[in-house]
């Protein structure tokens, strides 16, 4: 009697949450991990359940288990409804489940989430979303409901703060879990969250797929001290009600899953190779040598990833000027535009390295990509600022130095007020080094264009305008310092000149180290590469003051 009930209890948590693996289904459903594992295994024998392998940067690997025809058809039959029904209003359609598969990176991160919240609040219930500005919604015992949004690492400042947007002019819920990707945009998201009506927690992905309910995790969008899942969940608004879901235009049977299929990308997918879809997308036109240092793989398991994600067709592997360089496909930007809920249309026009005229030799002209072709343009330049990058990742992991973040100009940008207008600073990375309890972010400036002192000053103007101001502390806890980086020491030593005048005459101080490129190879950026005053031998950058 348990097994049947427990089996029944099974098909229906697996209707809500298609993609549970089993830890996560016994968790949510109460049942031991024995008769969780015994039921799932006959219900495959049956072939009313089917799985799918998983594992990602920030969740192990596993087995991920959802409805076939046949459970689908036996969950309408056990709580008497019509099959039309049952399609229309679970998440279980063949529709539903090319989507979650599609994101199921993301949705591995809510559903570890959500078991952690049911640790405290048991039963819950659990909903998913689509073309709404939320994820999902929880609903606790007491009625109260909690929205869940979760920003993907592709996702842009702008389209994400939309999305908020949107979620401000839904009814409320009664609080909302935001998961970031980084700490810079989780800084940025609680500017963002702080006109959002109603509580609202953040966290990191990477922290909220692993911790559970008393793990201090959780910020608000204004207090200093972080939280745990309970305490945060404490301290909702009323019960309300979630938001109300839109019946799916079409619900169609599942069918037996196409091993060729878009949406198994994120199945087929070792975390290694994930996380080299990701730099990829990150940095453009990479070498294989910088994408080996980034990674932190030898050559020879270089060229297994490499080749896996050629033989998936996610990647774009050309000669330019005689080197090899990487870039993602369009069908890998697609996955990635899935999986994070963005343009795939945008994705596309900025992005593309697919070559406007397949039979004439790739050139930057010869990019679909609007930012694509502009990296190839500058190749030089853009492989440059690869090749600190990649430096800096080798050289941190000989030197007991963890490279927290490495973002490439995109998200390195900042906006700001000064004066009453806009401004920002746009440097060629962004990046975070950290040993022990001691933290220093960085801008990079890779100069090849600033070799008078009228340029050189236009360099400075604004860098002087941020640090003029309090978000360089408010963006990143502390101020980043401002490596610049020149071709030659000729240009160095006149550009510590002509900063040192414009701070001085600003009254401003912009912690500035410049180096050049010699010196920086010879020594790496984590050597005595730096110099902060004309005349001043070269001296660390990254170590406490």
């Amino acid at each position: 009697m348990n097994a049947a009930r427990c089996e029944a209890d099974a098909l229906r948590r697996l209707a809500d949450m298609p993609f549970l693996d089993r830890l996560e289904l016994a968790a949510l459903t109460g049942w031991s991990r024995g008769a969780v594992y015994d039921s799932v295994a006959k219900l495959e024998e049956r072939g009313m359940v089917e799985a799918v392998p998983h594992a990602s940067p920030l969740v192990a690997p596993t087995r991920r288990h959802a409805l076939t025809a046949a459970g689908v058809e036996r969950l309408a039959e056990l709580d008497g409804q019509s099959l039309e029904e049952t399609l229309f209003l679970l998440p279980v359609s063949r529709q539903w489940r090319r989507g979650l598969l599609e994101r199921l990176d993301a949705v591995a991160v809510i559903y570890r989430l959500a078991s952690a919240v049911n640790q405290v609040y048991h039963p819950l219930v659990f909903r998913w979303y689509r073309a709404m500005p939320l994820d999902t919604a929880l609903v606790l015992p007491d009625g109260r409901s909690v929205a869940v949004v979760r920003q993907g690492n592709s996702s842009d400042r702008t389209a994400f703060a939309k999305r908020l947007w949107r979620l401000g002019q839904l009814p409320p819920t009664s609080a909302v879990l935001m998961l970031l990707p980084d700490e810079v945009r989780l800084r940025q998201a609680r500017r963002l969250a702080a006109a959002l009506p109603g509580p609202v927690f953040l966290a990191l992905g990477g922290a909220a797929a692993c911790a559970g309910a008393g793990a201090a995790i959780w910020r608000t969008p204004s207090g200093p001290a972080p939280l745990d899942l309970q305490t945060a969940l404490a301290h909702t608004g009323p019960p309300r009600s979630w938001p109300l879901r839109r019946p799916p235009q079409r619900a169609g049977l599942p069918d037996v899953l196409d091993a060729d299929a878009d949406c198994l990308l994120p199945s087929l997918l070792k975390p290694v190779e994930k996380r080299a879809v990701d730099l990829l997308a990150d940095w453009p036109w990479l070498s294989p040598p910088h994408l080996g240092a980034l990674l932190g793989v030898k050559r020879s398991r270089l060229s297994q990833v490499t080749r896996r994600l050629a033989e998936l067709g996610l990647l774009v592997d050309v000669a330019v000027d005689g080197d090899r360089r990487l870039a993602l496909s369009d069908r890998g930007l697609v996955m990635l535009a899935r999986r994070d809920r963005t343009s795939v249309g945008d994705a596309r026009k900025r992005w593309s390295a697919r070559p406007l005229d397949p039979d004439a030799p790739l050139d930057w002209r010869n990019v679909a990509g609007t930012r694509t072709r502009q990296l190839l343009r500058n190749v030089e330049h853009t492989a440059a600022v690869h090749g600190f990058v990649a430096a800096l990742c080798r050289q941190g992991r000989s030197r007991s130095r963890e490279i927290v973040q490495l973002d490439p100009p995109r998200r390195a940008s900042r906006y700001f007020r000064h004066d009453g207008k806009l401004r920002s600073v746009h440097p060629d990375a962004f990046g975070i080094v950290r040993r022990g309890e001691s933290v220093w972010p960085f801008f990079l400036e890779w100069e090849r264009r600033a070799v008078r002192p009228a340029t050189m000053a236009a360099r400075v103007a604004p860098y002087l305008r941020y640090y003029a101001s309090p978000r360089p502390t408010d963006d990143h806890g502390n101020q980043p310092m401002v490596l610049v980086v020149f071709d030659d020491d000729i240009a160095l030593t006149h550009f510590l000149e002509v900063a040192a005048r414009e701070m001085e005459r600003a009254r401003v101080r912009v912690p500035l180290l410049a180096s050049h490129r010699e010196l920086v190879e010879r020594a790496g950026p984590l050597g005595r590469a730096w110099i902060a005053r004309s005349g001043d031998p070269p001296d660390y950058a990254f170590q406490p003051r």
